[in-house]
């Protein structure tokens, strides 16, 4: 079964081609070039898109703008190419990564998205940092200093640990149907909602 995936959530995006699990490609890209990467990776893997049976979409949360772009790619090309989709949470997919690791992405404004009392947006230093307790994703990144001197392990920035990858949301998916069913999950409302919040004074 032919599965393309891919994650926009973070400032890190990646896409991978699927075949039973196991990643026949995969790469790190950027948003704008997502769909250049897919017919890449496509061409990789020794298969064309026609062979699709299915779309793998990282649901967030992370990033307002990329994550929408990543969705909306996830319809059109399921549109296109007629087949389901399926959401994964790119939170599990950096836990599915990690084995007993805790995921941290990071949500800018000095707080985090975690599953750590969550899912939730919180600030780094209401996290139960145990000592020995694993941190990964870019919001460990970030707030490594933190989290180390709470007595918690954050893996070198270059571990790959800390990328959401591709592979792990097709691994997780479960229920496919309808493109528009693979709904965000975004944690917290986007800073253009409370900007106009703050403007009509509640």
């Amino acid at each position: 079964m032919l599965i393309l995936s891919f994650d926009t959530a973070t400032d890190t995006a990646t896409c991978a081609v699927c075949s039973d699990g196991e990643a026949l490609a995969e790469s790190r890209t950027s948003v704008p070039a997502l769909l250049s990467e897919v017919d890449r990776l496509l061409e990789e893997a020794g298969a064309a898109r026609g062979e699709l049976v299915g779309i793998v979409v990282g649901t967030g949360p992370g990033r307002y703008t990329s994550l929408r772009m990543g969705l909306v790619t996830a319809r059109a090309l399921a549109f296109a190419l007629d087949v389901p989709v399926a959401g994964v949470s790119t939170l599990d997919a950096l836990a599915a990564g990690a084995e007993g690791a805790v995921p941290l992405i990071d949500a800018r404004r000095g707080e985090v998205f975690t599953l750590d009392l969550g899912p939730a947006c919180l600030r780094p230093e209401q996290l139960p940092a145990e000592p020995g307790r694993l941190y990964v994703g870019d919001g460990a990144i970030r707030y490594r200093t933190l989290l180390e001197a709470a007595g918690a392990t954050v893996p070198p920035d270059d571990d790959p640990r800390h990328v959401p990858w591709a592979r792990h949301h097709a691994r997780l998916a479960e229920s496919f149907g309808p493109a528009e069913l693979a709904e965000p999950l975004y944690l917290r409302a986007p800073d253009a909602e409370r900007a106009l919040e703050r403007a009509a004074g509640r």
